[in-house]
């Protein structure tokens, strides 16, 4: 019951919050929809935090795309070797990972540390920081320490079959039982952010300009 519930009922839980959340913000909280910039308080340990925050966690973010949706007969037949690919999602994703955790590390504190940028802070802001820090952290000690202490474990046969069961209506949480604990954590904390990320300034992440573009002017109005 409680696997059931772990690896079944509460990762669509979180989907359905994330899919109707976002829905219902758009229609009635629109002008909220972006994140309260404290740019103007502290520059310093924003702009190094927030640079090496996003430079790692696109690679990170793609590889955990591959990772999971991706099956491992798959890149065999492009002749991507297991033991190849495994060196390139521990090195590759580690170094990227380290880089994330660096990033949140010092907008973390920045966040909690500087009085101004605190007050400013709402209790979602701080809950989203403290959640985007344990993740990350998690993730990279499954990456180097997991992985060396339980290295007959394999994420591809049983993390990735179960997650792609999930997107099809058909997941077995028998999958995640033997998982270790600190992969355990980073999933059921990635689907935790998931279910919480339409209540939180993480909804400017929809929020690109696209529209200007290629855009030729921009209009300046004058108050009075």
């Amino acid at each position: 019951m409680v696997s059931q519930l772990l690896w079944v009922i509460f990762p669509y839980l979180c989907i359905f919050s994330f899919i109707i959340g976002h829905i219902f913000r758009f229609r009635y909280d629109q002008f909220n929809w972006t994140a309260k910039s404290s740019e103007f308080i502290e520059k310093k340990t924003l702009k190094y935090g927030s640079l090496m925050f996003h430079i790692g966690i696109v690679p990170v973010f793609l590889g955990h795309v591959v990772g999971l949706g991706v099956p491992k007969e798959w890149t065999r037949a492009l002749g991507i070797s297991d033991h190849l690919y495994h060196l390139g999602a521990a090195f590759g994703g580690g170094f990227f990972g380290i880089i994330t955790l660096i990033g949140m590390i010092l907008l973390t504190y920045r966040r909690l540390s500087v009085k101004a940028v605190r007050k400013l802070s709402s209790v979602s802001d701080i809950i989203v920081n403290l959640l985007l820090l344990f993740i990350v952290f998690i993730g990279v000690y499954a990456t180097f320490f997991t992985t060396i202490a339980v290295p007959d474990f394999d994420y591809r046969e049983t993390i990735s079959v179960w997650f792609r069961g999930l997107l099809v209506f058909s997941p077995d949480a028998v999958f995640m039982n033997t998982v270790p604990l600190s992969f355990q954590l980073h999933v059921l904390t990635g689907f935790l952010i998931i279910g919480l990320w339409p209540y939180t300034r993480l909804v400017h992440v929809w929020s690109v300009p696209v529209n200007y573009v290629g855009r030729s002017y921009i209009i300046y109005r004058k108050h009075r």
